[in-house]
């Protein structure tokens, strides 16, 4: 995805805590964002680094992402049939000066009243076993959609429109994202 921004990138692992802050949603996720980009930065002090975190939130709780088969059962049943939100918090940090810019896009997703034969299909691709939720969209799980309301590549991990605006921030010259449903 910010390959499509035209910026050469490298990616690396931040191998942070991933729990969040004991703020509202939206910050916390904009801190976890930035303590991923701080972390890589710490090791590579003429970088500018882009931390990212998505997270699914139903009633107010960030689920996570399910620990096996039976968890990511347990999530889609939550959010069958309802709307919920989607929240990436990005950060773009200069490892030289320590120079940042954050913050949390946030999309609404409605989810369709979908089988418990639905959800053991889905289930069964192993799709669901690593996302935040138990779904993705660009994947399987978009067959699960009824509705989206916002950046549609916030959804998959990366708003790229937020994305470019922080980076053109920085003086980093960037590509016109592509239009966003």
């Amino acid at each position: 995805m910010l390959a499509s921004l035209g910026v050469p990138f490298e990616v690396i692992a931040s191998d942070v805590d991933e729990t969040l802050d004991a703020v509202a949603l939206p910050d916390a996720v904009a801190r976890l964002a930035l303590r991923k980009a701080r972390t890589v930065a710490a090791s590579r002090t003429a970088a500018l680094v882009l931390g990212a975190d998505t997270i699914v939130v139903v009633d107010g709780r960030a689920p996570g992402k399910p620990a096996d088969a039976d968890d990511a059962r347990t999530m889609l049943r939550a959010l069958r049939g309802r709307t919920h939100e989607v929240m990436t918090g990005i950060a773009v940090l200069d490892a030289a000066s320590g120079r940042h810019a954050a913050e949390t896009v946030i999309s609404r997703v409605t989810m369709a009243a979908y089988t418990e034969r639905d959800i053991e299909a889905y289930v069964a691709t192993g799709e669901p076993l690593d996302k935040a939720g138990a779904y993705a969209i660009q994947g399987a799980g978009g067959a699960l959609v009824v509705r989206l309301e916002g950046s549609r590549s916030n959804v998959v991990g990366l708003p790229l429109a937020a994305t470019a605006e922080l980076l053109r921030r920085v003086g980093v010259a960037v590509s016109v994202p592509p239009p966003e449903a």
